[in-house]
Order: C-alpha cells, then structure tokens, then sequence
C-alpha cells in the first residue's frame, strides 16, 4: 500500500459533503495556494514540513503538477514556482465575467480618489450603453448628467461614443451613418461621417478625449478606450466632470488617472499593448 493509501485510510470518514472530497486532489490544490508574492519558490522539503507528509508523497503531487503545466522547476532544478497553465486558468477565469463586474472596482477607485462620477460604457449600434456608473457620495454628483447603468445615448454626438468608434474606418461608418447630415444635439456634433471619422482618428492617435461642454454645456467628459487581448476597443471608460470647464491645474491629473484605469482593465481583459503594435501618442495638452 502507498503513501496515499495509508494516509486515506486513516482518515475519518467524514459525514456531509467532506465525504466527497479527494485527498489528493485537495493537497494538489492546497500546495498551489502556497506559492505567492512572498514564496515565488518552494522546494519539496519545505512543502512536505508544511503539510507533513512524506516527502515521496510531495514529489508525487509535484510531478503531476508540473506534468500539467501548474508548477515548474527553476534553473537550479530542486525549486518550483507558479506555471503558465496557473496564467491561463486566471485569464480564463477574467475572460468570462462580465465586463461591468471587471471593471466596477476600478470605477469606484477612481471615482473616490478624484471626487467625480465614474462610468463604463459599450456600443450598441449607433447608441452608447452605460453598463456601469459609480458617483461619489458629494453634493456636486447631484449636478452631473442623469445617466444611469442602461442608460443609452447617440455615439457619434457624445464623448464616450467617439472612443467607441475609433476602430471603424471611414466606409463603415458610413455604413453605420448613411444620412447626409448627422443629428446634432449641440454645437460640438460632427455633422458628416467624414468629419466624425477624422474627429476620432485624432482622438485614436491621441489615446484619449476631453470634451468640455460636448454633449451638455456644462458638462465635461474624460474618456479613454479598453481593449481587449485582439486591440479591438470594447468599452469607454470615463469620468464625469460636473462643470463645463475644468480646473486647468487638474486636467492633466485627471486624464492620467481616467487612462491608467482604462489601460489596467484593459490588462485585466488580456490586451497587450507590445504585441498589437499601437502606440499611444503622450499627453500633449487638451488634445481638442
């Protein structure tokens, strides 16, 4: 009889869903939990001290982990640490909650670190769809636009929308605007589909937009594109100014904090930046 063996036959058999369990394979999983940022390597005599088991036991579990791609040796070869099928179970695992869930966290820091609403956003069509709006508990969110999570709007008139179209080249926003004239909801509206394609190319080059009084006069919007592990722009994520103008002294604050938390759900989303070859022009002033 094995290690393995002895050890479940002296196990209690335990009553309620512990009678389910596999020994086995919930040592394999608690030895995974005992890699982190404080123990990037382990060796099998220490996993065999914390868990006290016989160390023939402990290679055993190791080698069908590594064989799996959850763990690998480390040059020197008697240490392991953390495989990429560990990775791709985390990137699995992300790829499958809903956008608004991934991104809600990040929207409610950035909302309480700058003091202003906070939203995500997709495409539906010719419409933006909020899916996910955070506001801060101030009196000044009372005066920002009233918008909530379903809430839908024109794309080609709104900050959030020109983001959103930023992938489409010129024949397919044609195609998404076949009509001579846009509809205009203030004087900021491109009023041809030439005039919008070139608005967002420069918006795309410039990696993000800040519209002061775009879609209402006093109203201010800072957005910035996520995308996902093709590049393609899947969401908006903006902030909400509740002034027509912003403080000079804070723009460029705002609109780092808007694109760091566009560019960490886009990570969390699998985009790689490198790998799709877009290069994000820097901050260079307003941009408008």
């Amino acid at each position: 009889m094995n290690d393995d063996a002895i050890q479940e036959a002296n196990e209690p058999a335990d009553e309620g869903a512990d009678r389910y369990n596999v020994p086995a394979l919930e040592r394999g999983l608690r030895m995974l939990g005992e890699f982190s940022r404080e123990n990037r390597t382990l060796t099998a005599p220490e996993l065999a001290r914390r868990f006290k088991l016989p160390r023939s036991t402990v290679f055993r579990l190791l080698s069908t982990l590594e064989n799996l791609g959850f763990i690998e040796r480390t040059e020197g070869g008697r240490e392991y640490r953390l495989g990429l099928a560990v990775l791709r179970l985390g990137f699995e695992y992300l790829a499958a909650l809903p956008l608004n869930e991934l991104g809600l966290p990040l929207l409610e820091r950035l909302s309480q670190a700058s003091r202003y609403p906070t939203n995500l956003v997709v495409r539906d069509g010719r419409s933006i769809v909020y899916v996910a709006k955070v506001s801060p508990p101030s009196p000044q969110s009372l005066f920002a636009s009233s918008v909530n999570v379903g809430t839908r709007l024109p794309a080609h008139a709104t900050v959030l929308g020109r983001i959103l179209l930023e992938d489409l080249s010129l024949p397919q926003l044609r195609e998404l605007y076949p009509e001579e004239h846009l509809e205009s909801f203030s004087p900021n509206t491109p009023r041809t589909a030439v005039e919008l394609f070139d608005m967002v190319q420069a918006d795309r080059q410039r990696g993000y937009v800040l519209g002061e009084g775009f879609f209402e006069t006093n109203i201010s919007t800072i957005a910035a594109p996520v995308r996902d592990h093709t590049g393609n722009v899947v969401a908006a994520l903006g902030m909400t100014v509740t002034s027509g103008h912003i403080d000079e002294g804070r723009v460029e604050e705002l609109v780092k904090e808007v694109r760091e938390a566009a560019d960490e759900l886009s990570a969390l989303l699998n985009y790689a930046p490198a790998a799709s070859g877009r290069n994000v022009v820097p901050l260079r002033g307003r941009g408008l």
